[in-house]
């Protein structure tokens, strides 16, 4: 049984590939006339699990694993930056994090809201990088865990294996 045909499913699905970044299912909202929507979240292993606030309205952070973000740190830099008279500022070398939904009607008639978590970044070198030490995450498993038997995650060949 495909558990990613049923609207229920909340198992990691490897991320689609964008020019220069990845597109990551993050969360399935659930429409039922008369009844408020309900959230489940997608198992994923890259980014935090969106946290809802706000008291109007919903409203969801994206931002990555703890880990994620030591790793971005060490390779791009911090987040943010000072300019010459000391504003924070964006570093502009940090991928670009923002959410895409989209509408689907399942076989059996169950209407959801598709939310993806879309990674643009800015400098391809780091796009390569950030691949090839996150594979296993960005194919929807656990760090350590392989399903193609390559064991080193950071091997010259680990982002011609992403496409495959």
């Amino acid at each position: 049984m495909d558990t990613h045909s049923h609207a229920t499913a909340i198992r990691a699905v490897p991320a689609q590939w964008l020019d220069c970044g990845f597109r990551l299912l993050v969360m399935r909202q659930y429409h039922a006339d008369g009844a408020p929507p309900a959230f489940a979240l997608i198992e994923q292993r890259l980014l935090r699990t969106p946290q809802r606030f706000g008291r109007h309205g919903l409203s969801f952070a994206n931002t990555f694993l703890p880990e994620v973000m030591a790793w971005l740190s060490d390779h791009l830099g911090r987040p943010s930056l000072h300019d010459d008279s000391r504003r924070p500022s964006r570093n502009p070398r940090w991928p670009v994090l923002r959410w895409q939904s989209e509408d689907r009607l399942w076989p059996d008639g169950m209407r959801t809201t598709e939310w993806f978590a879309e990674v643009d970044f800015r400098d391809a070198a780091a796009w390569v990088a950030f691949a090839e030490r996150w594979h296993d995450r960005l194919r929807g498993g656990i760090a350590g865990e392989r399903s193609d038997g390559v064991d080193d995650p950071s091997s010259p060949s680990a982002v011609a294996r992403l496409n495959q």
